[in-house]
């Protein structure tokens, strides 16, 4: 049995990379053809994350809500400093002045939902506030990005741009089907990793570790592939719009479908602090308008000691 559900996590990351892949080579075209930038779009659909979404509905109505908690706290941890990371190893990651905006807004939404669980009980009206502010983040993202150029675009969106017009049909439904196959693939990953670890038994530092760094394995994944051809805004963009969308619309959404309520309501605040020291150090490290190789090795340095600090706090 143990065998099998590994086979199922191998196919959850086969997913993961080819949609990883389908993105990233067809974001840029259908950006163009849609009139806006990559970033704009970079956050709408790659921020956007159904996998954090189904693990935390299906953690509160299984009632083990150390698991949605977990999962969301871990999963941005592992996207601040791994993704991030990995992005910045490859290629200088762009980090302007409108990037560090919306950093900081996402860092605001995640002190909010900091807040509101710090006690260990998220309610059903703090979920809809927190649905809320994400529908809110995205309604201006959307006003301020609808007309490009955003954040000064890559070689690959130049490239697209001097490319003659064609039918948005051709480009979109690959990136449609990447976001989907990550989705799926990270599904899969996390349901075979629960399986094979049961989660069970120790819901908080598995939640916090195995399942949160499985969901965000799709962004770390995206990161490599996105850098490595060059479209290396589309990884900033991704992170922040994840970042923010797991603090908002997926423990909102968890909290919804039943309050989550933890036995021991210290439990998490030392990682609810690491998760928010994650993303200043991010935008500590990118005051000089982007995050360098230099940055990277204290990002991916950093994430081995979040591990420690779970396993010995939690």
């Amino acid at each position: 049995m143990i065998v099998l559900w590994l086979l199922v996590a191998l196919v959850g990351v086969a997913l993961i990379v080819w949609g990883a892949e389908a993105f990233a080579e067809h974001l840029s075209v259908a950006a163009v053809r849609l009139g806006v930038s990559a970033f704009a779009l970079a956050i709408l659909l790659a921020g956007a994350e159904p996998e954090e979404l189904a693990t935390s509905v299906a953690a509160s109505l299984r009632h083990t809500p150390a698991i949605a908690l977990g999962d969301v706290i871990g999963a941005n941890v592992a996207i601040c400093l791994v993704a991030l990371g990995v992005g910045a190893w490859i290629a200088p990651l762009p980090f302007g002045p409108r990037v560090r905006r919306y950093a900081v807004a996402g860092l605001l939404s995640a002190t909010l939902a900091t807040i509101l669980a710090w006690n260990g009980h998220l309610s059903r009206n703090n979920g809809f506030v927190l649905i809320g502010v994400y529908v809110i983040f995205i309604a201006v993202i959307w006003r301020l990005e609808h007309q490009p150029p955003a954040l000064g675009e890559t070689a690959e969106l130049a490239e697209a741009r001097a490319q003659p017009n064609g039918r948005l049909g051709g480009e979109l439904p690959y990136v449609i089907a990447g976001v989907l196959a990550m989705a799926v693939g990270a599904t899969v990953l996390v349901e075979g990793i629960r399986r094979i670890s049961g989660v069970e038994a120790t819901q908080t530092r598995l939640g916090l570790i195995i399942v949160g760094f499985a969901t965000a394995f799709e962004l770390v994944v995206l990161a490599w592939s996105s850098a490595r051809r060059g479209i290396s805004e589309v990884v900033v963009a991704g992170v922040v719009g994840s970042y923010a969308y797991n603090v908002t619309m997926t423990l909102g959404a968890g909290a919804v479908a039943r309050p989550l309520v933890l036995i021991d309501t210290t439990r998490l605040h030392t990682t609810w602090i690491a998760m928010l020291a994650a993303m200043l150090t991010v935008i500590a490290l990118s005051t000089s308008g982007q995050l360098t190789r230099r940055a990277a090795v204290t990002l991916l340095a950093l994430y081995p000691a979040f591990v420690v600090l779970t396993l010995l706090t939690t």
